[in-house]
């Protein structure tokens, strides 16, 4: 069912030797290809095993496309043409195509969009720090806390993933040394988003936890993306809030008293004197802030201070209702790793590492789209 719903035509075309070229041809590439989407959805651990279900497993070798009592592939036909698809953009191409298919038969939202990300360790022995080579395509060590707050190490990857907090299923991904912070990635990841579907997708909301609290972060996401990012304040041990906001970065008064949100006018939102709105029953009364009969009103551009004055505010039901999304993000890196191989890379390198990732991804939302599939099919008879 996973198999059906991936037009491997296109990818094999591109990868396929010319006709030119001497020597044998070898396996077709959509029944490789097949083969190492079928050893994500197994869970097999090495080429080893995978040639040797192969070998072992006549139903499992026909629905991966080869003959039932031919030849199968061994382990080095293997190593090659995953060298050969690791240097190309194929996956990439057909990961982008079961996205937008995903999103025409309506499983993918893009409404709200969750960024997160998770450890991946490296196939590579650990080395100690002074050894590694830090230039962004060697792993490296890296530190990240659990849902818990403790602290986990590890030496390898980190894939950054943004998804869908409907499907819950991914949309964009990168995969970076261990070593690089979850914050900057959020960015690039929302370029990927915009270039790869050209436009197709405009999510309004954008959920990430606190450490992606960063200036750069709003800022780029409501002027450029015009969207709305919903990220939990990170005080970064600071002692007080910031001046002006108490500390769930409430606006005050000058009495000391937090201001009413009184709506949104263009960039601009705008908060009332309590007192006189009945909230309070200020000492001073509103003369004290303002000579009009209005009360002091404080109006600010959230264009400009996202960060303090988000759009929707930090305390208003809708936020904490988007936040409640960013779960999503959780919940697809976890069925990656419970469901499918994410989490057993055997092979060398970055782009080995993103190839791997790539295979697991297809995997997911060709899955769903079968489910779906099959789920319309019952309703439809």
């Amino acid at each position: 069912m996973i198999l059906d719903q991936i037009d491997l035509s296109v990818v094999a075309r591109k990868l396929k030797k010319s006709n030119y070229m001497r020597g044998p041809k070898g396996y077709r590439p959509e029944t490789l290809i097949a083969a190492l989407i079928a050893m994500q959805v197994e869970k097999i651990p090495t080429i080893k095993h995978l040639v040797k279900r192969l070998n072992e497993d006549p139903v499992f070798r026909y629905s991966c496309g080869f003959e039932v009592l031919g030849s199968v592939p061994s382990e080095s036909t293997f190593s090659r043409f995953s060298d050969k698809l690791s240097n190309s953009e194929c996956l990439n191409d057909l990961f982008h195509e079961l996205v937008l298919k995903a999103k025409d038969m309506r499983i993918i939202d893009g409404t709200s969009v969750a960024i997160d990300s998770t450890k991946i360790d490296a196939f590579e022995a650990s080395k100690p720090k002074k050894d590694i080579t830090n230039d962004g395509v060697h792993p490296n060590w890296g530190m990240k806390r659990d849902t818990n707050g403790n602290k986990i190490r590890w030496f390898g990857w980190r894939l950054h993933l943004l998804c869908d907090s409907k499907s819950e299923l991914p949309l964009e991904f990168d995969v970076t040394p261990a070593s690089n912070h979850d914050g900057t990635r959020a960015l690039p990841l929302i370029e990927q988003l915009f270039n790869s579907y050209n436009g197709a997708f405009k999510p309004k909301y954008y959920a990430m936890d606190s450490a992606y609290d960063i200036d750069e972060i709003y800022t780029t996401i409501t002027s450029k993306f015009d969207g709305s990012p919903i990220i939990p304040y990170n005080p970064r041990s600071s002692y007080a809030p910031p001046e002006g906001l108490d500390k769930d970065l409430k606006p005050l008064c000058s009495g000391g008293y937090n201001l009413v949100y009184w709506g949104k006018d263009g960039d601009y939102m705008k908060f009332r004197c309590p007192h006189a709105l009945g909230k309070v029953n200020c000492s001073h009364g509103m003369k004290w802030c303002s000579s009009s009969n209005y009360g002091f009103t404080l109006k600010v551009n959230y264009r400009q201070n996202s960060r303090f004055y988000s759009h929707p505010l930090r305390y208003m039901d809708l936020w904490q209702k988007e936040y409640d999304k960013w779960t999503s993000v959780e919940r697809c890196n976890s069925r990656l790793k419970c469901y499918l191989n994410i989490g057993n890379i055997r092979s060398s390198g970055i782009k080995k590492a993103k190839m791997h990732v790539l295979l697991n991804c297809i995997t997911l939302i060709s899955g769903t789209i079968a489910v779906n599939k099959s789920k319309s099919l019952k309703i439809a008879a």
